[in-house]
């Protein structure tokens, strides 16, 4: 065999012949690293010469043939042959790497050029809105509880005091599915569940997606709504108003106060709708684009939950009363914002999201 293929002729060679073949092998090496100006190219040479199955390794395994007086010379001109190699690898892969800093400090950078900076991402509009409301009620004692989009008629309406003929059921605002389910149309339902998982006291506020067959400037088929109860002894119409009164300062500001209209919903008796003043202009400004000059917001429904809906999860004759209250997301966040088309929430416009980085 050849010292180009690499094994030599162990099996009767002696030191003499070993030896001439590594000094043979270094030469092949020498000539075919100075072809090379690749790193990984080198490596891979490296690799064929003296890694675990390189020539001069193959040349090693025949050592044990020789008499032990001749192994010494062969053993030192193997070390002699790799320390070569490697050192050769280490010498030219330092000449590449010099020549890679030479090239990144021959390059023109302009110092005057404005900065690229990097792209940054900022939580939705409605995200922000939900989490402030969150945080106002968890400050007073309410939990967060969520429920299935998916709701059955009984927790959607009839637990909720709708009679079948109420035109909340009709097939033009409710999403009915095959089998009898509906898209749920308010977040009450979680209201309900609540109730009939557990005993009074129940303070609970229930943010979460709702589904109704509208779509226009002012309404999408699917939205945010958080609502909240608050179910025990003693609760009072006075009690309710209390907390509407302090979110309402707490979300739109100092000096912000709520009135109260009589109102009509199927699941509270007595009802009300919420107004609040108008934060922008306090009702001085007849050209507000917040309150169209009216002074007046009107963000939530209100009232004290009827006593079918407490009889319908339990409490018929124990002495518990409550109150809930329920408002639109994004309608929060048009008024806060002054936000005029409900559907630039959904429209994924960075020019229109980016405004709300810093928020």
């Amino acid at each position: 065999m050849s010292p180009a293929d690499g094994g030599g002729s162990q099996g009767s060679a002696g030191s003499g012949d070993l030896v001439a073949e590594l000094e043979a092998t270094l030469r092949d090496f020498r000539v075919e690293l100075n072809a090379l100006t690749d790193e990984g190219e080198m490596r891979a040479l490296q690799a064929r010469y003296v890694g675990k199955s390189g020539r001069v390794t193959a040349v090693m395994k025949g050592l044990g043939r020789l008499a032990p007086a001749d192994r010494p010379a062969v053993g030192q001109a193997a070390n002699t042959c790799r320390d070569a190699i490697e050192s050769a690898i280490a010498e030219q892969l330092a000449v590449l790497a010099n020549a890679a800093l030479g090239a990144d400090l021959k390059r023109q950078v302009d110092v005057t050029l404005p900065a690229r900076g990097k792209a940054q991402g900022s939580l939705h509009p409605l995200t922000l809105v939900r989490r402030e409301i969150e945080g106002i009620f968890a400050g007073i004692g309410f939990e967060v509880r969520t429920g299935p989009w998916v709701e059955t008629e009984w927790h959607n309406f009839d637990a909720l005091n709708t009679p079948a003929d109420h035109p909340a059921r009709d097939m033009q605002d409710t999403f009915f599915l095959e089998g009898g389910n509906i898209l749920r149309s308010h977040t009450s339902p979680v209201q309900i569940r609540t109730m009939l998982a557990g005993s009074a006291p129940v303070r609970i506020i229930a943010p979460g997606n709702v589904f109704r067959r509208d779509d226009d400037a002012t309404h999408t088929p699917m939205f945010p709504q958080v609502e909240g109860l608050n179910v025990g002894k003693g609760v009072s119409f006075a009690d309710l108003k209390g907390v509407l009164e302090y979110f309402a300062t707490r979300f739109f500001g100092k000096g912000v106060t709520i009135r109260l209209r009589p109102s009509f919903f199927p699941f509270t008796e007595p009802s009300a709708e919420v107004d609040a003043s108008c934060f922008r202009c306090g009702g001085s400004d007849p050209n507000c684009r917040v309150c169209k000059g009216s002074g007046w917001l009107e963000i939530a429904g209100c009232g004290m939950v009827h006593p079918n809906v407490l009889a319908a999860v339990g409490h018929k004759a124990d002495g518990i009363t409550g109150y809930a209250f329920g408002m639109g997301l994004s309608r929060m966040a048009m008024l806060k914002y002054a936000v005029t088309d409900l559907r630039l929430f959904y429209d994924n416009d960075l020019r229109f999201l980016r405004q709300f980085q810093s928020a």
